[in-house]
C-alpha cells in the first residue's frame, strides 16, 4: 500500500502543531515516515503525553510510608495494607468513546481499568464507576445512560468482578458530552507485584492475549479533541471488549507473574503496541526491536501504522526471561490464547519496527514518552467572568417555600438524590462473595480474605461546586470521600483521581484545572492521603459547552477490624438520632437550588480542614468504642434528605424518624442545605451519656435530632410520610423516567 508523504499539513491534521512537527524533524533528523507520525501523534497526544498537565501533577503529594510505588510509576498505584499484602487501584476515564457509542465506550473503560489492575499481579475484587449525564428529560441522555450502565454491568458480571459502588449525576453541562470514569481494586501478595518495565538484552518480547484488528485506531487522538458534529465519523476510533477473553488473560496473567518468568508486563491500552514498546523500553533504559509480521492479526491487508495504533483490546506486552519463553507459551495455549514472540530486548534505546523486511520505525523511545523528551506545557490561564458574578447573588432574594413537604419531594426524587437501584441492580455485586457493603451506603466494603481487615471504596465529586469554586470544590471531593470511607468504619489510605475538563488552550479551562490540581494538593495533603495516580482528561466540550469542570476522587480505606464496619442506615425503632457538625445554610451549588429554583449560583459551601479531620477522628473514635449503630454523611439534599435515606436504604427493614431540625435563618435553607462537614448517627439509648460525655469532652459540636421509630416519617410537623410511601417514591423516580412513565 502506498504511504502517504509526510508533510507538516499531514502532522497537523493527525494532532500535532507545527512547533511539534519541527522537533520530530529534528529529533530524528529527518523526515519521519508515516508509521512514525502516527506514533507521535498519538504519544504526544494530550492523552498518552500529559502534555498540558504533567507541569502541575507533579505539585501533587505523591509519597507516603504507606505507598510501595510512586504515582505513575506503574500501571496503577500500590499501597501496603499490612499482613504481606498491598491494594492496587487506579481511576481512568473513557468519555469520548462513550459519547458516540456507549455501550462498547464504557464496556472497554472497564477492561482497560481491570487490565491495570492485574498486569500489577493483583487479583481484582471490586469495580466501581463515575457516570456524568445531560438532562434525564431528553432523549439522546436515556439512549446513552442506558447504553453506558449495560455495557458496564455485561463487561463486569461476564469478567466476574463485583461492581461494588460508584455515583451518578445529571445535569445540562454533560448533555453533549457525558463522562465515563471507570475504577477497580485488586489485592496482590508484596512478593507478587509485576513491573511495567522491559530490560535485559536478548530477552525476548511477547504478544499475548487477542489477535490485532483496526478497531480503536487514533483513540488517543481522538480523546483528544472536543466533541463535535465529526465526532460520529470516529466511531471506528471506539474498541470492542470481550470480557470473556479478558478473564482468560486475568488467569493466564496472574499464573506467569506468579511463576516468575517476566521482567515485565504492561497492558496495551491507549495507543496500542506504540505505547507499551515505548513506555516499557524507557522505564527499563532499553530498546527493541519489533517485527511486525509476527503479530497476531485479525483482519487482512493491515499496515504497519494501523498495527502500531491499533486500539484492540484484551492485549498485553511481555518482556520475558530469556529461556521461559516455552513455559510462557504453554499457559497462555492452556487458557486458549494467542502468545507470540515479536521480537527481542536491545541495548541502544530505540524503538526498531519492522514489517516485511523494511524498517518503518527508528525512534528513541525516550523522546516518545511521558516524563522524557514528549512536550510539556503550561498554557494561559484566566479567571472566568462567571465566578465574580455567581459570588454576588443574594440568596436572601430568594422567594421563601410555601409548602416545604412539596419542595421534599421534588428533591428527594430528582435523579441526582434518588436511588440509584436502576442502575446498580444490572451490576453483580456479589461475585466473589467478598462483598459485604455493596451500592447505596456512603462506602463500599469488600473482606480481604484470610484476614480479619476489609477495605473501603468509594467515588466522589461535585461538578457544580467545582464550577462554583474549583479549588474549595476540589477540597470537598477529598474530604467527603475521606468522610464516607470514615462513616464505613474505615482509615483513608490514598487517592486515585480522574481530572475531568474542557479544552486546556482556552485561559479560563485552564484555570479551573490549575485551581482544581491546587484544591487537590491542600486536600491530600491535609487527609495524608497521597495521590497514586489517575488519569487526565480534557476536552470535554462540545461546539455547545464544556462540561463542569470535575476532579473525580477515587479513594480506598482499611478496616482494621470487621467488627468495625457501619452502614448509613436505622438499624430498629427507639434509637436516638444526632447530628454531628454545624450548619451554616449554605446552598450554593445546591440540589435545592437547581431543581427549586432553576440555578446554579453562589458560592461553593465552605470547607475548613481543621473542622472536617476533627469530626472524622470523633467518628472513628466512636465506631470503635461501638457507641454508634449508624453514620451518613449529609450531602446533596441536605439533612432532610439524609434523615430520609437513612430511614430506607435498608430495603428489608424500613425504619421511620420523628425528628425537629432547628432552623438558623430560614427554614427551607436549614433542611436543604449543603454544609460540609456534618454525619448523622444513631445510637442505642442506653449509649446516650457517654456518648455525650465524650462529644462535650471533645468540644465536637453536636444536637440531638430526635428518634426513630416504625412507620412514620415526621420532621417539624411539616414533613409527614409513611416510611413505605417515602421508600417509593425514592426507589421509583428514575424507573419511572426510563420506563417512559413520569407524569
Amino acid at each position: 500500500m502506498q504511504q502517504p508523504k509526510v508533510t507538516l499539513e499531514l502532522a497537523v491534521e493527525h494532532g500535532l502543531t507545527k512547533e511539534e512537527y519541527n522537533k520530530i524533524v529534528k529529533i530524528l533528523d529527518r523526515v519521519p515516515t508515516f508509521t512514525e507520525l502516527g506514533i507521535f501523534s498519538v504519544m504526544w497526544s494530550e492523552h498518552c503525553s500529559y502534555k498540558n498537565s504533567i507541569a502541575l501533577l507533579k505539585t501533587l503529594p505523591r509519597e507516603g510510608e504507606k505507598l510501595l510505588v510512586g504515582a505513575g510509576e506503574e500501571n496503577a498505584g500500590l499501597v501496603d495494607i499490612g499482613d504481606g499484602l498491598a491494594v492496587a487501584f487506579k481511576i481512568e476515564s473513557h468519555n469520548h468513546p462513550s459519547a458516540v457509542e456507549p455501550y462498547q465506550g464504557a464496556a472497554t473503560g472497564v477492561g482497560g481499568i481491570l487490565r491495570d489492575i492485574f498486569t500489577m499481579g493483583a487479583r481484582p475484587i471490586a469495580a466501581l464507576n463515575s457516570l456524568r449525564f445531560g438532562s434525564l428529560k431528553n432523549a439522546r441522555t436515556r439512549y446513552l445512560f442506558e447504553g453506558a450502565v449495560k455495557g458496564i454491568g455485561d463487561y463486569g458480571n461476564s469478567f466476574g468482578v463485583p461492581t461494588v459502588g460508584g455515583e451518578v449525576f445529571f445535569d445540562e453541562s454533560y448533555q453533549d458530552n457525558p463522562l465515563i470514569n471507570a475504577m477497580a481494586v485488586g489485592i496482590v501478595k508484596h512478593d507478587k507485584v509485576a513491573s511495567a518495565i522491559s530490560k535485559g538484552t536478548g530477552n525476548p518480547v511477547m504478544i499475548v492475549g487477542s489477535s490485532t484488528g483496526r478497531d480503536g485506531i487514533h483513540g488517543a487522538t481522538f480523546a483528544s479533541e472536543e466533541i463535535s458534529e465529526k465526532t460520529e465519523s470516529k466511531r471506528p476510533s471506539v474498541q470492542v471488549g470481550d470480557p470473556f477473553t479478558e478473564k482468560l488473560l486475568l488467569e493466564a496473567t496472574l499464573e506467569i507473574i506468579k511463576h516468575g518468568w517476566l521482567v515485565g508486563i504492561q497492558d496495551m491500552g491507549a495507543a496500542g503496541i506504540s505505547c507499551s514498546t515505548c513506555e516499557m523500553s524507557e522505564k527499563g533504559n532499553s530498546g527493541m526491536r519489533i517485527d511486525l509480521n509476527k503479530v497476531p492479526l485479525r483482519e487482512n491487508g493491515m499496515t504497519a501504522y494501523e498495527i502500531m495504533l491499533s486500539e484492540s483490546q484484551e492485549r498485553m506486552l511481555c518482556t520475558v526471561k530469556k529461556g521461559f519463553e516455552d513455559d510462557v507459551k504453554r499457559i497462555f495455549n492452556k487458557w486458549d490464547l494467542n502468545c507470540e514472540i515479536i521480537g527481542e530486548v536491545t541495548d541502544n534505546g530505540n524503538i526498531n519496527i519492522f514489517y516485511n523486511g523494511q524498517e518503518e520505525v527508528n525512534i528513541p523511545a525516550f523522546d516518545l514518552v511521558l516524563g522524557g523528551g514528549a512536550p510539556v506545557y503550561l498554557r494561559e490561564s484566566k479567571e472566568p467572568k462567571y465566578i465574580d458574578e455567581k459570588r454576588k447573588f443574594d440568596f436572601n432574594s430568594l422567594p421563601k417555600i410555601e409548602n416545604i413537604s412539596d419542595a421534599f419531594v421534588k428533591i428527594f426524587t430528582s435523579p441526582n438524590i434518588a436511588s440509584k437501584k436502576w442502575v446498580y441492580q444490572q451490576y453483580d455485586s456479589m461475585v466473589r462473595t467478598n462483598t459485604i457493603i455493596g451500592p447505596g451506603c456512603d462506602s463500599a466494603v469488600v473482606m480481604i480474605k484470610g484476614t480479619n481487615k476489609a477495605l473501603a471504596m468509594n467515588i466522589d465529586c461535585n461538578g457544580r461546586y467545582v464550577y462554583l469554586n474549583p479549588r474549595v470544590g476540589t477540597q470537598i471531593a477529598v474530604a467527603e470521600a475521606a468522610r464516607n470511607i470514615v462513616c464505613s468504619g474505615g482509615k483513608p489510605l490514598a487517592v486515585t483521581n480522574c481530572l475531568n475538563f474542557g479544552n486546556p488552550y482556552k485561559p479560563e479551562n485552564y484555570w479551573q484545572f490549575k485551581e482544581a490540581v491546587k484544591g487537590l494538593g491542600d486536600a491530600c495533603r491535609e487527609f495524608n492521603t497521597p495521590v497514586t495516580g489517575g488519569n487526565v482528561s480534557f476536552y470535554n466540550e462540545s461546539p455547545n459547552t464544556a462540561v463542569y469542570p470535575t476532579p473525580t476522587i477515587g479513594m480506598v480505606g482499611l478496616i482494621e477490624n470487621l467488627d468495625n464496619i457501619t452502614t448509613s442506615f436505622f438499624k430498629g425503632s427507639g434509637d436516638l438520632i444526632y447530628l454531628l457538625g454545624s450548619d451554616k445554610e449554605e446552598i450554593g451549588g445546591s440540589e435545592f437550588l437547581k431543581v427549586i429554583h432553576n440555578l446554579v449560583t453562589g458560592n461553593s459551601p465552605s470547607l475548613d480542614f481543621t473542622v472536617e479531620k476533627k469530626l472524622q477522628n470523633i467518628i472513628l473514635q466512636l465506631i470503635k468504642k461501638r457507641f454508634i449503630k449508624s453514620a451518613h454523611d449529609i450531602s446533596e439534599g441536605g439533612i432532610i434528605c439524609a434523615l430520609a435515606e437513612c430511614c430506607i436504604l435498608d430495603e428489608n427493614n424500613l425504619i421511620g424518624a420523628y425528628v425537629n431540625i432547628r432552623t438558623i435563618n430560614r427554614e427551607d435553607f436549614t433542611f436543604f442545605s449543603e454544609s460540609q462537614s456534618r454525619v448523622i448517627v444513631s445510637i442505642d439509648n442506653e449509649n446516650k451519656k457517654e456518648f455525650e460525655n465524650l462529644l462535650n469532652k471533645l468540644a465536637q459540636p453536636y444536637y440531638y435530632l430526635g428518634e426513630t421509630r416504625k412507620k412514620e416519617f415526621i420532621v417539624n410537623d411539616v414533613i409527614n410520610f409513611n416510611i413505605d410511601e417515602l421508600s417509593s417514591l425514592y426507589y421509583s423516580a428514575i424507573p419511572k423516567i426510563m420506563n417512559g412513565k413520569e407524569n
